[in-house]
């Protein structure tokens, strides 16, 4: 058995800070003999490097032989900032360029949010190790003039920031009454957007609020009946090469068992869906001793239609029961509704979030 390993834990300062840029990829490693160096890769936002500076302290402790040192850059989800994720693509839109660097073997591994990370990997890569999920509910963060509201007592009309079309799509069913516009940009960018009257509210994963220190910035989590969260959401999964022994045996203390198990299904069900992170798939897993239950929805973007049901199993048989369940979701219509989706965003679909000037 692994040895247990505590969650991240958030930053002290409870102010967005700018965080200075890590040493390059392209940096040589100063590695010896009897303390070779193992390079991690991250993004460069704040969130991404609180993550990624937990798992290698983690990581130091549960090996104090070895070194580790961080390396950050910026992917092509971090540079493009001014049109819709959906729009974009998802093929590895915040992983892309740390895959390479480890297929160029100027990093070992990379720290992800899993929900960020495809579920096919390019050939050589695996996922090395998914660590102890926290809360993966999505949360609602009011602007200051709507502190006394919840989402169901926001105003007709209240303009509500979502770069998600998961979230939109489930909360148009709720909601009708309710304006949705896009947002990008990392956390601190996002509230500050709202903060500066941009938006009524904005939703976000309460666990990226969580691990930077603003859990009071939260002013509702969501319950499942009203969004269900994204594939992976609240993890983190880490990368590396498939043939590298070495890196996947470090890797093996961070698992955490009974939040792969769930990932594991929820991944295999977006999986076999052929989805990606930017389609409106939602998903909640529950572990009671040895049964898995999952639920999963596809929802269109109007939110008129929901397609949802559950699945119950052996946790042993996750991806299966991953697989069994968009199966039944296909049979139920969820593959027309994908379909629909996937044409309305190439032709840029009235549907979609309005993009702010």
């Amino acid at each position: 058995m692994s040895s247990p390993v505590s969650s991240p834990q958030p930053v002290s300062n409870q102010t967005a800070q700018p965080v200075a840029p890590e040493a390059s990829l392209q940096a040589p490693a100063l590695a010896s003999k009897s303390r070779p160096v193992i390079r991690i890769g991250s993004r460069q936002s704040q969130l991404a490097l609180v993550q990624t500076h937990w798992v290698q302290e983690q990581l130091q402790e549960l090996h104090p032989d070895r070194a580790f040192e961080v390396s950050s850059m910026k992917t092509q989800g971090d540079k493009i900032l001014d049109v819709a994720l959906a729009k974009i693509g998802d093929k590895g839109l915040f992983t892309k360029e740390l895959e390479l660097a480890m297929m160029q073997q100027q990093a070992d591994l990379a720290v992800h949010s899993l929900k960020d990370l495809p579920t096919r990997l390019p050939e050589g890569l695996v996922l090395g190790a998914i660590t102890e999920r926290v809360d993966p509910a999505d949360a609602l963060v009011v602007h200051a003039q709507h502190r006394d509201k919840q989402i169901e007592t926001l105003p007709p009309g209240s303009v509500v920031g979502t770069s998600s079309l998961r979230r939109l799509a489930q909360l148009r069913h709720h909601f009708p009454h309710l304006a949705f516009k896009d947002i990008r940009g990392n956390l601190n960018t996002r509230l500050q957007k709202l903060d500066a009257g941009e938006y009524d509210a904005i939703i976000l994963a309460a666990a990226g609020m969580q691990r930077l220190g603003w859990s009071d910035r939260i002013h509702q989590v969501l319950p499942a009946e009203i969004s269900l969260h994204a594939v992976g959401q609240g993890a983190l999964g880490i990368e590396c090469r498939a043939d590298d022994a070495d890196v996947l045996s470090l890797l093996k203390s961070l698992e955490h068992q009974p939040t792969a198990q769930r990932c594991q299904a929820e991944r295999a069900f977006l999986r076999e869906l052929e989805g990606g992170c930017q389609v409106p798939i939602g998903v909640n897993t529950c572990l009671t001793g040895d049964q898995l239950i999952l639920t999963g929805v596809v929802a269109s973007l109007d939110g008129q239609r929901l397609v949802k049901d559950m699945i119950t199993g052996l946790a042993s048989e996750a991806e299966q029961l991953g697989i069994e369940l968009a199966r039944r979701l296909r049979q139920q219509g969820a593959q027309e509704i994908l379909d629909e989706i996937f044409v309305e965003v190439r032709q840029n679909s009235p549907l979609l979030p309005k993009e702010l000037s």
